[in-house]
């Protein structure tokens, strides 16, 4: 199972002191993070992608490669590609190119995360989310895995002999996931394919994401890809970490408070009560995680958001720490505990590559 760090890239102002940083600060900030999370043994960075403010992670392919210069082993993912309002054509190249810098430890999700007045910056409308996030995935794959595509849509111009370059190293597209949060189509279309399913779940109530992810397994097993509990999901998390559970409570409640998304409504108990929040110990974190695979069953990825709402990298790097040292070695040993053996794990450009190869001697 892996386990790792996913970022929106918000500017947010810290209110427990007032100062905002500068959208350069938070970029170096981002990467820093990366670097903590392979420095502790966390098996996956994840960095969204947005094009308004307060956000800065407009280029994630950019950031990626930075990162992949300065790291040897942690995966470097996408928590939204947005196939909406992004090219496929360049997402095909941006991502292939972004695979052989890395050496493979490259993966995508593919998602709709943008908000409405961003659809119409790229020439798109709102209304065909949907549509779109079909239509693009549909040639992205086809421009991975055919050296030469001729296509055409609805969305874009047609395409006439195109080869997008470079190819994906050693010819294995990345391994994409599919997030949504309340689209059911974004599951089918995951299902579809065989590709993962991410259930952003950090705001949502466990019976919501538990419906979530029993389509997508339903519907994965019906396309004859495995079973319903060899599809392969993800989920997200939130935490906030201290020794005693009064002064993380403590501590986090002004960014609960002051936070777009969180605050303004039910209170922190109960947001945690509702949600995967978790504000307290590190072994009250382990406690609450274990109990994601009651609703989602054996997963292959967990992903935990330490640095939105203004916290500061100094505390986010302390939750890394404490993830890496006290948390997540006890979640793999726990997790892995009665785990079924035809439960896969989460795909990685070495295993895509032998089971491309295992499967070659059988089709000739």
């Amino acid at each position: 199972m892996q386990f790792g760090i996913f970022t929106i890239g918000d500017v947010a102002t810290d209110p427990t002191t007032g100062r905002t940083p500068t959208e350069h600060e938070r970029i170096k900030a981002m990467v820093t993070i990366a670097q903590k999370a392979e420095e502790v043994g966390l098996d996956v960075f994840a960095t969204g992608e947005h094009h308004n403010r307060p956000f800065v992670p407009s280029s994630p392919t950019t950031m990626l490669g930075w990162i992949a210069a300065r790291t040897e082993r942690i995966i470097l993912s996408t928590a939204t590609t947005l196939i909406t309002t992004n090219d496929p054509v360049k997402i095909a190249e941006d991502f292939a190119m972004l695979q052989h810098l890395a050496e493979g430890r490259v993966d995508l999700m593919m998602g709709r995360g943008n908000t409405g007045p961003v659809y119409p910056w790229f020439g798109k409308d709102i209304r065909e989310g949907i549509n779109l996030a079909v239509e693009n995935y549909a040639l992205l794959r086809r421009l991975w895995r055919e050296d030469v595509v001729d296509w055409q849509g609805k969305f874009r111009t047609p395409l006439q002999g195109f080869t997008s370059t470079p190819r994906p190293l050693d010819d294995v597209p990345p391994f994409v996931w599919h997030g949504s949060i309340r689209s059911p189509e974004i599951a089918e279309q995951a299902a579809f394919y065989g590709d993962g399913f991410f259930h952003n779940n950090i705001f949502w109530p466990k019976e919501h994401t538990q419906r979530m992810i029993e389509l997508y397994r339903e519907r994965y097993a019906h396309y004859g890809h495995g079973t319903p509990e060899q599809a392969i999901v993800g989920l997200g998390g939130h935490v906030y970490m201290r020794r005693n559970s009064q002064d993380a409570v403590r501590e986090f409640r002004p960014f609960f408070d002051r936070s777009p998304v969180m605050g303004g409504g039910i209170s922190l108990e109960e947001y945690m009560q509702q949600t995967p929040l978790t504000v307290g110990t590190p072994d009250q974190v382990i406690e609450k995680t274990l109990t994601f695979r009651e609703y989602a069953g054996d997963y292959q990825r967990q992903l935990f958001i330490v640095d939105g709402g203004g916290v500061p990298l100094e505390t986010a790097l302390e939750q890394i720490e404490m993830l890496g040292e006290e948390v997540v070695p006890v979640l793999r040993k726990e997790f892995a505990r009665n785990r079924p053996t035809d439960v896969p794990d989460a795909p990685t450009h070495a295993s895509l590559l032998a089971a491309r190869d295992a499967e070659r001697p059988a089709t000739a």
